[in-house]
Order: C-alpha cells, then sequence, then structure tokens
C-alpha cells in the first residue's frame, strides 16, 4: 500500500481508527492525521465504512496527527467518496 493512502485499520485492543497510511511492520502500523471511530452508525462493518462512509451521527474523534497502532488486524484502503463522508463528519463533543 503506497504512502498517504486513506486507510481504516482495526486493532486488537485499541480500536478502530482512519487516517493516512504511514507504513507497518508485522502488526505495527503508523498513521498520520489519523481519527478514532470510536461508534459508528449507517454502515454495517468496516468494510462497508470504507466502501461508503458512515453517517454524521457516528463517534469520531478530533484529528491527531499521528498514532503507532500495535496489534493491527486489518488495513482496509477508503474510497475517494468514502473519504469525503467521513472527513465530513465533526468530531465528537461531551
Amino acid at each position: 500500500m503506497e504512502k498517504g493512502t486513506k486507510v481504516i485499520v482495526r486493532t486488537y485492543s485499541a480500536g478502530v481508527h482512519y487516517g493516512d497510511y504511514a507504513g507497518h511492520t508485522g502488526k505495527e502500523c503508523t498513521l498520520l492525521n489519523t481519527r478514532r471511530i470510536y461508534r459508528w452508525q449507517g454502515a454495517l462493518s468496516l468494510t462497508d465504512i470504507a466502501a461508503d462512509g458512515l453517517s454524521v451521527e457516528s463517534k469520531i474523534s478530533a484529528v491527531s496527527p499521528e498514532i503507532i497502532l500495535t496489534g493491527a488486524i486489518e488495513i482496509i484502503k477508503v474510497t475517494a467518496n468514502a473519504q469525503d463522508v467521513i472527513d465530513g463528519v465533526k468530531a465528537w463533543k461531551t
């Protein structure tokens, strides 16, 4: 996968993250400009989110400049359409 590609990463214990792929080695994956997807609506699975996005009622964090995720289980490339949808969801506030 090329660096800078928008991806969704599911981890063993750190949840689900969306951001710019920076690389991975084994089960360790680095993302830049990343957001944690805490809870989603409007999609059945992460595959669906990567293809079509999710609803604005979903709970997504603010952007973090970089994260190193250990225990990555899957890395899914995000379509351009889904990027626009996900990027349009405001950071969730309590």
